[in-house]
């Protein structure tokens, strides 16, 4: 039997270009002598349809794509079947009402074959709020070139059951344990499973224990693409019995390939960019991050029907960044950078700005706020008996930046992305209404000591094959040693620095991973030698920025636990 996976890019809802999608992988299949397609999880829907599955009418709607993908196989005479990613009525009034299962979609006709059994309802994952969990395992039995086959499906989360691995996993059945008496040849999964950087190594170690647990190769096909503010990697890839990885999809790309579970190595790839195995090595973490953070930008824009990009471009590292990945994402000259100074603004940041800019071919324009500072501050005098001043003062600079930067894109049918960091957005280090403005908050889920990373990085001669790739300028530095070494700073009064009222991101930034992705106290901290006056003044900090995050624009995720719909802090609490 031939597998054909199909690492596919859905549009979550779009049921019908979805089916299209996966008919097109059909045909390539079928023309390449393909005997099965593997989909991802909830490949007809797109990953996560959320309430859409609430709809009236989107189950009939399922029920016409399925019936006309089947068709169409038929109709085209393509001896190839899939494995659809769906979602089961119950066909009862109990509610949840609906199974996240898999389709056996043939020519003229399709069935279901199997159903999720373990339903995540942590960090983003809702399940439960949609789909009942499955009681039982799944196997599919296919006669295939002469021999009858005995797949085991499981569906994403049905494959994390190692609680060594993991260090926690759902309560429930084992999945696994369930299929070893009915002694599958194959163990499939079909996920979608989102990016963060921990994840990939681990999908392959909890593949590799269920391949021991199943002495039998395991398929992992995984969705691709941004929906949201979530990135999906795909990644995809083979570990045979003994735990060898056979066969490695792209990271952060749509792939087509094929691979015999006759022994025989993973085929070329068709359709898609063409795949070979030797050429999808794994990446370096910097380059997975930064292709994750491409991918995001490029499809939230895409699949919210915009084709350009406007940012604030300060000459400081952040701007610097999300202008590099949205250049990358969109095309230089889709990208449109506004310099905005303020007396306080240096002549070299200025520069640096431009400079950039200049590196990337991205357009700019300048629109200087001094003269609109001068008016703010005569209209709020009366009211304040005094002119703004202090923090005031500094957010109404932030506040007329963002203003500006919302008309631009309102004017012009741009997508406005935010430039805050993640270290910003978790100690309120940003201004409401003002650098939280925008549509996407790109890099709110990279801590500032991992901005510094990448754009060394980017800088560097192992960046080069990437940024040839993405069409980035191939050779040189591309945001510049004047900006990585430049002294992190807002520029809202002279001499500022970030260091004035914060602690070195070099202390912060893993202050904040203990307290955000471990959900960590300050007494295990303290108890393990940090800083007790340091801890309670971040956690403070923390927690008091919790209504701004709420209002913030949606951040990409890109970590373990990212500020969005994962987190559910309550912002009148203690």
């Amino acid at each position: 039997m031939r597998l054909a996976l199909a690492q596919l890019n859905p549009v979550v809802g779009d049921l019908a270009g979805n089916a299209e999608r996966i008919l097109q992988a059909c045909r390539q299949a079928a023309a390449a002598s393909a005997d099965l397609v593997l989909t991802p999880e909830l490949s007809l829907w797109g990953y996560p349809p959320r309430d859409l599955l609430l709809l009236s009418g989107r189950l009939q709607d399922q029920e016409e794509a399925l019936a006309a993908l089947a068709a169409a196989l038929q109709e085209e005479t393509l001896p190839v079947a899939a494995l659809v990613g769906v979602a089961e009525p119950c066909n009862d009034r109990s509610l949840p009402n609906l199974h996240n299962a898999v389709a056996l979609v043939e020519p003229g006709r399709y069935r279901v074959v199997a159903r999720k059994q373990l339903l995540p309802s942590y960090d983003v994952f809702d399940e439960r709020r949609y789909f009942r969990p499955a009681a039982e395992p799944s196997l599919l039995e296919l006669e295939r070139r002469g021999r009858r086959w005995r797949l085991g499906l499981t569906i994403c989360e049905d494959l994390w059951v190692e609680e060594e691995l993991q260090g926690q996993r759902l309560v429930g059945p084992d999945p696994i344990a369930a299929l070893a008496p009915l002694r599958p040849d194959l163990l499939l999964n079909l996920s979608a499973s989102p990016f963060s950087l921990a994840k990939p190594d681990l999908r392959r170690q909890l593949a590799q224990r269920a391949a021991r647990r199943l002495g039998c190769a395991v398929v992992y096909v995984n969705q691709v693409g941004g929906n949201d503010e979530l990135v999906f990697d795909g990644a995809g890839f083979v570990i045979d019995g003994a735990g060898t990885v056979l066969c490695r999809l792209p990271c952060c790309r749509e792939a087509v390939t094929l691979w015999e579970p006759s022994g025989a190595a993973g085929r070329t790839g068709f359709g898609l960019p063409a795949l070979q195995q030797e050429a999808s090595p794994e990446l370096p973490d910097l380059e997975q991050l930064f292709r994750a953070l491409v991918l995001g930008v490029h499809d939230y824009a895409a699949k919210c029907g915009f084709r350009r990009a406007v940012l604030g471009l300060s000459g400081g590292i952040d701007s610097a960044l999300v202008a590099v990945i949205a250049a990358a994402a969109l095309g230089a000259q889709q990208v449109q950078a506004l310099l905005m100074p303020s007396p306080w603004s240096s002549q070299g940041s200025i520069d640096d700005a431009l400079a950039l800019a200049g590196r990337l071919q991205i357009p700019t324009h300048t629109a200087a706020i001094a003269e609109l500072m001068d008016s703010f501050s005569h209209a709020l005098t009366p009211v304040l008996g005094e002119p703004p001043a202090g923090l005031a003062a500094e957010n109404l600079q932030s506040r007329i930046r963002g203003t500006l930067l919302m008309a631009v894109a309102n004017q012009q049918g741009q997508l406005l992305l935010s430039t805050g960091n993640k270290s910003e957005l978790a100690v309120g280090y940003c201004t409401l209404y003002g650098d939280m403005n925008g549509g996407l908050a790109v890099i709110g889920d990279v801590y500032k000591s991992q901005v510094f990373a990448l754009c060394a990085w980017l800088d560097s001669p192992e960046a080069a094959a990437c940024r040839r790739e993405l069409g980035l300028p191939p050779g040189g530095e591309l945001v510049g040693k004047a900006i990585r070494r430049k002294p992190p700073s807002a520029e809202l009064r002279p001499d500022q620095r970030d260091s004035d009222t914060l602690p070195d991101y070099a202390l912060l930034d893993p202050l904040l991973e203990s307290l955000v992705e471990q959900r960590r106290s300050v007494a295990e901290l303290v108890a393990e030698g940090v800083d007790g006056a340091l801890a309670d003044q971040v956690m403070a900090l923390l927690r008091r920025a919790e209504f701004k995050r709420r209002q913030g624009a949606p951040v990409l995720k890109v970590s373990g636990q990212a500020f969005g719909s994962g987190w559910r802090m309550p912002i009148a609490a203690r």
